[in-house]
């Protein structure tokens, strides 16, 4: 199996994710929470994707995978909610808590990403050495 239209995909993903966390920063309060509201509706769909793709008959592991993209759509939903419950309020000092939690988990999420990315090459590379190894045993199956 060839990995590199899923590592391009990956790829695109974290470019998107850089140039949205960079323009952030300029963007005015209003555009800022189309671009949180928008965000929150893809991550959704991704995990209403990926829970589609284990009910049509994953593996374990795919269901691992499914939770994991449900606690952190869970994780998002919670942060929002946060947010959303502070927006009326005029508290300096709460909202100051509240933005050190959002990026607290913002870079739990980076950290996330990280680690899956590393989970990513693992199984990546059991992959390509189980097929190597099976064509090997076929190979030497044929030959006899």
């Amino acid at each position: 199996m060839d990995f590199s239209e899923h590592l391009d995909s990956l790829q695109k993903h974290v470019t998107d994710a850089q140039t949205a966390a960079k323009s952030a920063a300029t963007e005015s309060h209003e555009k800022l929470k189309e671009q949180i509201d928008k965000a929150h509706e893809d991550v959704n769909r991704a995990v209403s994707e990926a829970k589609q793709k284990t009910d049509a008959g994953a593996a374990d592991a795919r269901s691992k995978w499914q939770q994991l993209r449900a606690d952190a759509a869970a994780r998002t939903n919670e942060a929002k909610a946060r947010i959303d419950k502070r927006s009326g309020e005029i508290d300096a000092a709460a909202a100051a808590v509240d933005a050190d939690w959002v990026e607290a988990d913002a870079l739990d999420a980076i950290d996330f990403a990280a680690w899956s990315v590393d989970q990513a090459r693992l199984a990546m590379l059991n992959a390509i050495y189980a097929r190597a190894e099976a064509d090997a045993r076929a190979a030497a199956a044929a030959s006899r």
